[in-house]
Order: structure tokens, then sequence, then C-alpha cells
């Protein structure tokens, strides 16, 4: 297997040599052949191990046992515990997720503060099948089919393509000790009871059945590319991007054979899941929305906004600002400049009569029963039918700042329109910089 793994790891993943690797390992059989291999063809590789404190003394014996390796390496080791259960139930995860998650946020973290270049983990082919295996238990889309990623950023899995029988082999062949988890014993969890009751069945009736499903996934992921050049072809007829959303054509995704599959893969990495919602908004009214952990997903009118969410527009906010203040940065950026006379015209502009303002000036977002009196215009207007007079979408709405004076009077809707009624001497230029 060394031979094997040289060959392997030279040919498809040549930018590890002459790297600093940092290797997760746990202390079972799979990281510590992985570690062995590595050792053995000089690679710089550090180690991390979780202690996640789920099996009591076991847990414990395993950290003390990665220390130990230092007996055959001088290389770093990095061991870190973790209250694991209390996590998943702060976080509402399963024990698995959690630990999972913990475990890559460390690792991420290690890699910047220690400025490695990748970490390798010991995932090998029978993970693969397993986790294809659950995938179809659970239902998925084409992504949980084409397996686990030989290379995720800079996540690296060298072993893919040997099996657990190899890397058995492998120890023993060298003598190697490792940790036997117990709980990889039990059936109690999905993937154990795939490895211990489907697979050896599969592997009676095809005794290849590991390398049928490398095939299998090389066929599944050449169709994923194709998706992927045709999704990319049609985002680009479907999809407009502005500075803070993505407007994306409802006629035009209607026009297409499969909307709803087309939508699916425009949308898929944006974490929603509820997909029938989604779909449901081409044909909802306006203001209809939909949420994922991260993002927003808006009916208007004839196009769907995909937005970032931003806790900060759930609190109600107002900035206020003092008479001899010059200058803000934040919400956004503005200047106050005495003047003598006009210079300037344009929507990013406006001058007021600042013997007309009362301080401080407030600076805020638009509220039902605001109104204006419009420059140009005769009477007042309200808000409301301003920005739907303007054709404002409703992100555009959200996304638009109101100065006003000190009793709450609207002096501008920034960078569309101002009030005429602090208009004389126009001794204060007033500026948004962009």
């Amino acid at each position: 297997m060394l031979q094997k793994f040289k060959q392997h790891i030279t040919k498809e993943f040549p930018f590890l040599k002459d790297t600093k690797l940092l290797l997760a390992i746990s202390g079972g059989v799979d990281s510590v052949v992985l570690f062995h291999l590595l050792h053995k063809l000089n690679y710089d590789v550090s180690l991390a191990h979780c202690n996640f404190k789920l099996r009591g003394k076991e847990s414990d014996l395993d950290e003390e046992f990665i220390k130990n390796l230092n007996q055959i390496s001088s290389n770093q080791i990095f061991t870190i515990s973790f209250d694991t259960e209390k996590y998943a139930k702060e976080h509402k995860l399963s024990t698995q997720i959690a630990a999972r998650e913990l475990r890559y946020n460390w690792l991420q973290k290690l890699i910047t503060e220690h400025k490695f270049d990748y970490v390798l983990t010991a995932h090998h082919a029978d993970d693969n099948l397993e986790t294809f295996l659950i995938h179809l238990t659970r239902g998925s889309g084409l992504d949980g089919f084409t397996g686990i990623p030989k290379v995720n950023g800079n996540i690296v899995r060298p072993l893919l393509a040997f099996s657990r029988e190899e890397i058995l082999n492998y120890a023993k062949d060298y003598d190697l000790e490792w940790r036997e988890d117990a709980s990889n014993a039990s059936n109690k969890y999905i993937r154990n009871k795939i490895r211990h009751q489907v697979l050896p069945v599969l592997k009676e009736i095809n005794p290849s059945i590991l390398d049928s499903f490398a095939t299998t996934l090389e066929n599944l992921q050449e169709s994923k590319q194709i998706i992927e050049d045709s999704i990319e072809n049609i985002a680009s007829e479907v999809l407009e991007k502005e500075a803070n959303f993505i407007k994306i054509d409802i006629e035009k995704i209607k026009e297409l054979s499969n909307s709803k599959a087309y939508l699916y893969q425009l949308l898929k990495t944006y974490h929603f899941t509820e997909w029938n919602d989604v779909y449901d908004l081409l044909n909802a009214q306006s203001g209809k929305q939909v949420f994922s952990k991260t993002h927003r997903l808006l009916k208007d009118r004839n196009v769907l906004i995909l937005s970032k969410i931003d806790l900060s527009n759930s609190i109600e906010m107002a900035f206020q600002i003092e008479e001899e203040i010059t200058e803000i940065t934040n919400p956004i950026h503005l200047t106050f400049e005495e003047v003598f006379e006009k210079s300037t015209e344009n929507k990013q502009t406006i001058y007021v009569d600042k013997d007309l303002l009362k301080y401080p000036l407030i600076l805020r977002k638009w509220e039902k029963g605001d109104y204006i009196y419009p420059l140009g215009m005769q009477g007042k207007k309200k808000l409301s039918k301003y920005f739907k007079d303007e054709k404002f979408s409703l992100i555009d709405k959200e996304n638009t700042w109101l100065l006003c004076n000190a009793e709450n009077q609207i002096m501008w809707i920034v960078n569309h329109r101002q009030d005429r009624r602090f208009v004389k001497n126009n001794n204060l230029k007033i500026s948004v910089l962009s």
C-alpha cells in the first residue's frame, strides 16, 4: 500500500509536497495509518486531536495515545477538549453534528494561527460508500450522491481511493497500534448499521463493489459538471446582480423546462430548506418571502429578490447628528459643509438653510405615515405613495435612509428627493459619498 499511496498522492495531490500539513487524528486505525504513510514519505505533518469527552476515560486514553505518537515523530501535536453534549444542547444539534462542527471550527482556527497550508483527514472508500447510502435513505439531490470531495477548500482527503481492508492490512503489516472506539461496534447510529449490516451483503453480492462505486461516482460527478455548466449559462440569462442583492426574473424562470429544478440549482448554496415554499413564490403575491438561516428570498412584482439577512436591520435604528458634526461614515457617509452659494447639482447633494434646522438631525429608515413636501411639487406626499410612484422595490425601501430634523420632519430622502420646507438661503451643503 505504501507504494500505491506514494503514486496516488504524487498524481492526485502534488500540491501537498513541501507544504505545512495538519492531520486530524482520532487514534483510530484510519488516521494512524495515514500518519504513518505521510511520515514514511517525509511529509511535514503535525497532528490535531479532539477529545469530545463522550466516552469518559476512554476519550482521555485516546488523547494520551496521540500524545505518545511523538515517539515516532518530533512534529507538533495539538489537542483540545470539548463539552460536546453541552454544545449540542445549546445549539440544538445531534451529538455527531456538534462534534463535527467543533472539530472543523477548531481545525480552521489552527490553520490561521499556525499558518498551515492544508488539513488532512483519513476518510476512505468505505466511508464514501456509507455516506452515499445514508443520503440515499434520507433522500438527496445530486450533490448528496457525488461522494465526499477529495479536496474541499483547504481540507484534503488522500485516502479516499483506499478501502478499509487495505488500511487494516497495512496497519497489521507494520505492527501499528491504534485505538478502537467501542461505539463503532454499536448499531445505534445509522452509519454503523450500514457498515455492519448493509455493506457486508453488498460486498457478498459484488466483491468489487468499491471499484464499481468509484465508477458510479465518476459518472455522477461528470453529470454534475454538465449541470453546473448549464446552470452557469442559465444564470447569466435570469439573474441580475446588484450591489447588495440578486434579482431573479420570474417569467424567464417559468419559461424553462423544469423551473423548480432550475430554481433549486440557482439557490442551493444559500441554505434554503423549504423548497416547496421557495417554488411557490413564483406565483405568490408581492411581499411574500422565504428565509434561510443566512438569506431572504422576496417576491417583488415580476422578480424574486435574494438578499443576505442583515440582523442590524431587525433593530430599530436612528442616528443623531449634532450641529458641530461635519462628517459621518456610519451608517452611510455624509458630509456637512457651510457654503456661500450652490455649486453641485445632483441627487447625491442637497442645500438647506441651516437657520431653519433644529438639532440634532436624525438619520433613520422610513416608517408608516411618513410624508414629505417634495421640492418642485405642490402639497405633501406620503412616502408610501412616493415609493410606489417611483417604483421602489421592497428592498429599495428597506435600504433607503431619511435625514430628518430634531422634530422628525423629513428633510431628504437620501439620494432621491429633498423636502422644500428647509430651502431658503441654501447655506448648508449636505452630500452623500459612495
